[in-house]
């Protein structure tokens, strides 16, 4: 019998995988991060994963099935990862995605260890996407709730990571899985989903670095399109690409970020058509089909989670890195985001927008 540890959030989708997996006759374990800083964990949101509450709902469903359930200290690792990482890249006027960091070096990584140590063949979450075998290489698909697919927040995973990685729920809806945790009897069945960065707990995320990481909150100037002094700001983590509000700064036109200029510590402002871009030049790549594009590619690319996919011509301009010619220009196309490139339901990988141009 397979050996399998469900990465348990507490939430309804990892409990309902445990379930099925338990189902589909694999020995299963049951596994919860304990991540959270100490200076965040007093805050503890019930539709957040990780927090004490979510131990105790992970702990309840695990009773419930039957089934072992651990608890692993990777506070650090997290800390490392992707917290101190989160700051740096705000510091250098990027908007980092934590989750995608998060899957890389946490779940798939540094749980991975924690599973194979304890004897398991695979590790499993609730995420909504699917993992198959072609061609000797094994692939990532979007899963079959379009409204839930999370395969975006995937695309970082490599060969070994995906070879090792059950996803149970790729075939259900949400639907379908609220309703299968009631039929089970789990309390969880109709809990909320967390929307918000984990380790922000009341979601505000410049209270987070101001108290955590004040030094990279430094004044500067904010310039408009041709240099011009028109404010001063309180640190490039205050703002993003697009942003219209709370820029404080008033010149007789809506106004929006068209730039965070790190080198000069400069916030750039300027009309909305100058939020739009014609591409981009992404770094840190992973390439999960094949390891690597001969020539142009026509895919449809993600910017960022929430996006819809747009039409865009992709190639590899250095070893580690793609340029992406979108078909039409995209509005707040964010350094620090990842951009997802896929055909019909195949991730083909992505990678961390560098600039835009």
């Amino acid at each position: 019998m397979e050996k399998v540890m469900i990465a348990m959030s507490g939430g309804v989708d990892s409990s309902v995988a445990a379930a099925l997996l338990k189902e589909q006759g694999y020995e299963v374990i049951g596994g919860t991060m304990h991540i959270f800083p100490d200076y965040e964990e007093a805050t503890d949101r019930e539709d957040h994963c990780c927090s004490y509450s979510a131990v105790r709902d992970a702990k309840r469903v695990a009773q419930k099935l039957g089934i072992p359930h651990f608890v692993f200290n990777l506070q650090q690792e997290f800390q490392t990862e992707v917290i101190d990482y989160f700051a740096a890249e705000y510091e250098v006027g990027r908007t980092p995605n934590p989750c995608v960091m998060c899957n890389r070096e946490i779940k798939f990584a540094a749980l991975l260890k924690k599973a194979r140590e304890i004897g398991c063949d695979y590790i499993a979450s609730g995420h909504y996407a699917k993992v198959e075998k072609r061609d000797g290489r094994y692939i990532l698909k979007k899963g079959l709730d379009e409204n839930k697919d999370q395969s975006y927040m995937l695309y970082v995973l490599n060969q070994d990571q995906l070879s090792h990685t059950l996803f149970p729920l790729s075939e259900y809806t949400k639907s379908e899985i609220r309703a299968k945790a009631k039929e089970l009897g789990f309390s969880v069945h109709n809990k909320a989903e967390s929307q918000e960065i984990c380790f922000v707990p009341d979601d505000d995320y410049v209270r987070f670095l101001d108290t955590n990481y004040p030094e990279i909150s430094k004044s500067g100037p904010i310039l408009d399109s041709e240099g011009k002094r028109v404010g001063t700001h309180n640190g490039l983590s205050h703002y993003t690409i697009g942003q219209r509000r709370g820029i404080g700064v008033a010149l007789g036109y809506p106004i929006y970020v068209i730039k965070l200029d790190h080198e000069k510590n400069a916030v750039i402002v300027g009309e909305d058509k100058a939020v739009y871009t014609q591409g981009l030049v992404a770094e840190d790549i992973n390439l999960i089909p094949f390891a690597t594009i001969s020539g142009k590619m026509e895919v449809l690319a993600k910017i960022r989670y929430n996006s819809s996919p747009v039409r865009a011509k992709i190639e590899m301009i250095a070893e580690d890195k793609i340029k992406v010619d979108f078909e039409s220009p995209q509005r707040a196309v964010t350094p620090g985001q990842s951009v997802v490139f896929y055909l019909d339901d195949l991730v083909l990988g992505g990678g961390i927008i560098k600039k835009s141009f």
